[in-house]
């Protein structure tokens, strides 16, 4: 195995400086944040991000290593092409839908993470429920990237996968745990402009090399390959509808967005923070299309890497590398190569964070130890910080279906808390027992159509349903699968909606009616909402228009005013921003009515 001194050079220097800027952004926000909680600003910085660090942040949420590589191995996929690279324009509408609604209501309530409305209304069990999904989609997210990190980092330098990996990782742990999201935000911006440098670097280089023919042509005629823009076919066009709506709509219900969004100094800058980061999506994805259509216009014999493609090597989801490595000068190559390799091992920090302040606050503090102290807090996300790094490590280097655990988690983000969080602030009048129909409802019928990359078979079979021989990614055999030609997940994020909204009501009119006892309301969704006998398990605490929720625990002086301030961090708004959010709130101000 060859060394390559330089490579190895490059990638130091960038893993040095991004942990220099982790380091000194910790530093520099020590006192940032002051008269609010300590973990609090480790979760949101401080809600002080500003414009110009909160563009280069929010457009990092999505663009990283997983969405520079894989727009330009769809791009140079013979079977898809640039008409299903649908990653830049999806994640772009993502953040412009999430902007105009989703954005404003979320940041103006002042809440210090995405689960905060959910057990605001449904509780506190419901809202452990929604983590699961909400944690499964950023562990597995993190161990996605981190194992094509070690993929990349193999193809520059000829290093030991393993070893990378867990350098990468250590490095991103390390300065999460000292700077929280103060540092995930400034290497942010480094991660981005490396980016941006090193393929716009690589890129004229590469389009000049005497091996690559001219895109414009390849584009619209079979050279080395079909054309690189690639087509639809008619039986496909509800798989790339379907495929479509998941990356516009189920890239809003992630901790990492959220994050962003309740970090900015007030609710309109996290909606102007959205639309810049969605222009940023696409800006950023130019040089990963053009480098996709490089390799696709490339005779592969007259290069370093030899006369086999990489796609009949299994190689196309190392596209960008690889030719950044064989079409490029050497000391192009290695700036360009090292500042991807940064930028995706920064890519894994913002999850993980995401996860562990999840963990910390709507778990450990909200659900079990209402009464911890913030110390106490900042101790168990520094804790959780280092664990699921560690198994997102893990998992990363000992299992070959990360990808296939994300695609799987991803969906259940979208069919699952999509939808609740779409009824939690925009439907008034849904409860826990029409949350837990809804999270059923998705969870089935999308585990009920299957994962073709996990050899899960489906026990629900859709409308429009085929078979298709396929290679297996790991095992290299011939294997049939179950390909859905139906939009089955949007159809099952559309089901959950609707039963969170018919089993509120019903359950509601059930109750309230007398038809059913009101002793079975055992979840205290309905009749304990309005019930003094028993307000000792959910205690509204009025503080003028603050509203807080207290779950199953007697109220002590301490626990009352933490809890009302618990969800509503009214103290970080301006009076008039409130006064309006609530006038717009369906459910949150029917609480101040009763």
């Amino acid at each position: 195995m060859t060394i390559h001194v330089e490579g190895l050079v490059a990638i130091a220097v960038f893993y040095l400086l991004i942990l220099f800027v982790g380091i000194w952004a910790a530093w520099k926000n020590k006192n940032s944040g002051e008269g609010t909680d300590r973990s609090e600003t480790i979760m949101v910085g401080g809600r002080d991000i500003g414009l110009f660090v909160g563009g280069f942040t929010m457009t990092a949420t999505w663009v990283g290593g997983g969405y520079i590589n894989g727009t330009a191995e769809y791009v140079y996929l013979p079977d898809f092409g640039l008409a299903w690279a649908q990653a830049p324009f999806g994640y772009a509408l993502s953040l412009v839908v999430g902007g105009l609604f989703f954005a404003k209501p979320m940041r103006s309530r002042g809440y210090v993470t995405m689960l905060d409305p959910f057990q605001h209304l449904y509780g506190k069990r419901m809202g452990g429920l929604l983590f699961i999904p909400a944690l499964m989609g950023e562990i597995f997210w993190s161990a996605a990237i981190l194992s094509a990190l070690g993929a990349t980092l193999s193809v520059i330098v000829d290093i030991n996968i393993k070893m990378s990996v867990v350098i990468s990782a250590l490095i991103a742990i390390f300065y999460t745990l000292v700077g929280g999201l103060y540092s995930v935000a400034y290497t942010d911006v480094v991660q981005l402009f490396c980016i941006f440098v090193g393929l716009w670097i690589s890129v004229p280089f590469a389009l000049t090399n005497p091996a690559v023919s001219d895109i414009t042509v390849t584009a619209v005629k079979q050279v080395y390959q079909s054309p690189w823009r690639g087509s639809i076919n008619k039986s496909d066009t509800w798989i790339w509808i379907d495929n479509f709506c998941l990356l516009m709509l189920g890239g809003i219900p992630w901790q990492v967005y959220f994050q962003r969004v309740l970090s900015a100094s007030s609710a309109t800058y996290a909606q102007v923070l959205s639309f810049l980061a969605a222009f940023g999506c696409l800006v950023m994805a130019v040089p990963s299309v053009l480098i996709g259509a490089i390799g696709a216009s490339t005779d592969w014999n007259q290069t370093t890497y030899g006369p086999v493609p990489p796609r009949e090597k299994d190689q196309a989801d190392m596209i960008l590398p690889i030719v950044l490595q064989h079409l490029c000068p050497p000391f192009v190559s290695f700036f360009g190569l090292g500042a991807v390799s940064a930028a995706v091992m920064s890519s894994a920090d913002s999850s993980i964070l995401s996860a562990s302040s999840m963990f910390a606050r709507n778990i450990y503090q909200l659900a079990f130890r209402q009464s911890a102290s913030d110390r106490e807090i900042v101790w168990v996300m520094r804790i959780t910080i280092f664990v699921f790094g560690g198994l997102a490590t893990v998992m990363a280097l000992v299992t070959g279906t990360v990808y296939g655990l994300w695609y799987l988690s991803s969906d259940l983000v979208y069919v699952i808390i999509f939808p609740q969080l779409l009824s939690v602030l925009f439907v008034k009048g849904t409860n826990t027992y029409g949350s837990v129909a809804a999270y059923l409802f998705g969870m089935v019928l999308r585990i009920g159509g299957g994962e073709p990359y996990l050899q899960l078979p489906p026990f629900i079979y859709y409308p429009g349903w085929t078979t298709e021989k396929r290679m297996h990614h790991m095992t290299g055999e011939m294997e049939e699968v179950v390909i859905q030609k139906f939009p089955f997940k949007t159809v099952s994020m559309l089901a959950s909606f609707l039963g969170n909204a018919v089993f509120s009501y019903l359950a509601k009119y059930l109750f309230e009616s007398g038809k059913i006892s009101h002793k079975y309301d055992f979840l205290d969704a309905v009749v304990s909402k309005h019930s003094g006998e028993i307000m000792d398990k959910t205690t509204l605490v009025a503080r003028g228009n603050n509203i807080g929720l207290s779950e199953m625990t007697s109220v002590k002086p301490r626990l009352s005013v933490t809890l009302a301030a618990a969800f509503t961090r009214r103290d970080t708004l301006p009076t008039e921003t409130v006064e309006e959010e609530e006038e717009s709130s369906p459910d949150f101000s029917q609480h101040d009515e009763e």
